[in-house]
């Protein structure tokens, strides 16, 4: 007598075989317990390596290449490389009137959001 199971989840494509148990019920209901780990397993994975690839474009590489900004002392000059913005302000920055920098990082920020929804 053959109690051997397999199933065949259609949308993926994945495949699952046992045959451990006596009884093809049990065999059965087996494989599936072990295509929804299989499943589920995949799932998580996706995930995980979505959350990875979203959180390696927030963080840069940390090389002394990767500036985020630069204040240069004798032009009185503020960059900031992530938007390519310059400032002929640098007394007001340090002295922390760093609105018109937040300003425009935060209109940077939406615009990169709304190109990635579309």
């Amino acid at each position: 007598m053959e109690t051997k199971v397999i199933l065949t989840h259609l949308p993926t494509g994945l495949v699952v075989t046992c045959q451990t148990e006596r009884t093809q019920l049990a065999n059965r209901e087996k494989a599936m317990q072990m295509l929804r780990t299989k499943l589920y397993e995949e799932q998580v994975r996706k995930q995980e390596e979505e959350i990875s690839r979203h959180r390696k474009s927030l963080v840069s590489s940390g090389d002394r290449s990767a500036k985020i900004r630069t204040y240069n002392f004798p032009q009185g000059r503020v960059t900031d490389h992530r938007i390519g913005m310059t400032l002929y302000n640098l007394a007001e920055v340090l002295n922390g009137e760093i609105g018109t920098l937040i300003d425009a990082l935060q209109f940077a920020e939406n615009a990169e959001k709304l190109s990635q929804q579309n």
